[in-house]
């Protein structure tokens, strides 16, 4: 993986994806590899990449819309370069949250049919009400953390997300 070039690229809407990218970002630099950890909207060219990891923060039980144009927008290059993509979701956060993995995993379909990725990343992401721009998604928030059902705070795996990102390395060198 010696001087191998990877863009980790993401869409966020309230900053836990963001992070997720800059902690694979850093693993897969301390892998040896040279990498830019940028926004979707920000890249244009893909050329100048021998590898790229695409992930997206998860609303209404999909990729956000710039993401999956995104790999719409670059599916033939994404799928002739080794392509990883990972997905953050507050569901896995919920309680009893591991159980929705199988449905959460199914979130990544559309990116799947588009571009077959040679690894997938699902993490929790995190709740902080206030940063919800909605008015009504705030409350129905509010009134879901009074049921129980979420609890506010940073749910992110940092171990989990790094483990995956080291196992990334061989996956995109090869």
């Amino acid at each position: 993986m010696n001087q191998s070039k990877i863009l980790v690229t993401y869409a966020s809407r309230t900053g836990w994806t963001v992070g997720v990218a800059e902690a694979i970002g850093k693993v897969l630099a301390e892998g040896g590899a040279t990498v830019a950890v940028r926004p979707m909207q920000e890249v244009g060219d893909l050329s100048s990449y021998d590898a790229v990891v695409a992930g997206s923060a998860i609303q209404n039980n999909q990729w956000l819309a710039e993401a999956v144009q995104f790999v719409q927008t670059h599916r033939a290059e994404l799928s002739s370069k080794p392509f990883a993509a990972f997905l953050v979701c507050l569901t896995l956060a919920m309680r009893n949250g591991e159980s929705y993995r199988p449905m959460v995993n199914e979130f990544m379909a559309p990116i799947r049919a588009l571009v077959r990725p040679v690894s997938e990343g699902c993490f929790a992401g995190g709740l902080e009400i206030r940063r919800i721009p909605s008015a009504v998604k705030r409350f129905n928030f509010r009134l879901s953390v009074l049921f129980g059902i979420w609890k506010e705070g940073d749910h992110r795996d940092w171990a989990a997300i790094q483990a995956w990102a080291r196992d990334l390395r061989h996956k995109l060198a090869a």
